[in-house]
């Protein structure tokens, strides 16, 4: 299948990726593609989870090598985003801030931890116990009315072997939250880059989950597939293996016009 955009990329900001706007935004003009969104993890006021996100003194530099980008490359739509951790206290500065004074097109949501019994769990760490917390951590964060869609919803089972009665809970919770909530769900090609994972039934990837997205196919929810790309020459990757997930179980692709002009943000 042709591509032609990808709204999923991260820098070195971050700690665990390579290169920077600039090398992201060339590789898509070198794959024909005619939208990049830049989407690192975003920097937080409190630089919580600092080790894999840029410091909060960062954040400016990284508005200054988008804008610059947009600038140097008028041959490519070139969006402004960060991908996110929902949290009560970061409400405002996520609005206010990042959509408001910033301007940032938009905000992925994500779930790599999940608030659990006063603490954080990372999701790449998950037992039995925490899947259903990240279920409802995860509608939780679709309620808040901040992100364009949610990322990898399927992560919980990064690390997870079983796909299990908790799981499909935690399935169904997310779907039934996605249709009613109109928030895309996004299947991300990062976990088919990374090493598998053994279970009972033999390797598999840690995301997407095939079981998980089976389930997809009794709500009308909408996805989006993107890369999640970490290195500059994975811009495209795996964007056709999402899409082969999306068309095999008769998901519907989200209007990702919305991305581009926060239309998305007057639902509410």
């Amino acid at each position: 299948m042709d591509i032609k955009e990808n709204f999923h990329t991260h820098t070195y900001r971050c700690k665990h990726a390579t290169g920077d706007v600039a090398d992201y935004v060339q590789a898509a003009v070198d794959k024909g593609l005619d939208l990049i969104g830049i989407s690192d993890h975003t920097a937080l006021p409190d630089n919580r989870w600092e080790y894999i996100r840029m410091a909060f003194d960062e954040l400016d530099g990284y508005i200054n090598a988008i804008d610059s980008a947009i600038l140097d490359f008028p041959q490519i739509k070139v969006l402004k985003s960060l991908e996110c951790e929902y949290a009560d206290e970061y409400q405002s500065f996520y609005r206010d801030t990042l959509l408001g004074d910033k301007n940032f097109d938009y905000l992925i949501g994500a779930a790599h931890f999940v608030p659990y019994d006063n603490d954080w769990q990372s999701s790449h760490k998950l037992e039995a116990k925490h899947i259903l917390a990240y279920g409802e951590y995860f509608v939780k964060s679709m309620e808040s009315g901040l992100f364009a869609f949610m990322a990898h919803p399927d992560v919980f089972g990064y690390n997870y072997p079983y796909w299990d009665d908790n799981c499909i809970s935690c399935a169904k919770d997310i779907f039934a939250a996605a249709e009613t909530l109109k928030v895309p769900l996004e299947i991300n090609g990062l976990g088919l880059r990374k090493d598998k994972v053994e279970t009972p039934d033999g390797l598999r990837p840690p995301y997407p989950l095939v079981p998980f997205w089976e389930i997809a196919q009794d709500y009308s929810i909408e996805v989006i597939c993107n890369s999640d790309a970490h290195r500059p020459i994975d811009i495209i990757a795996n964007i056709n293996d999402a899409k082969d997930i999306a068309t095999k179980n008769n998901l519907k692709y989200t209007d990702t016009s919305v991305l581009i002009n926060q239309k998305y943000l007057s639902k509410y």
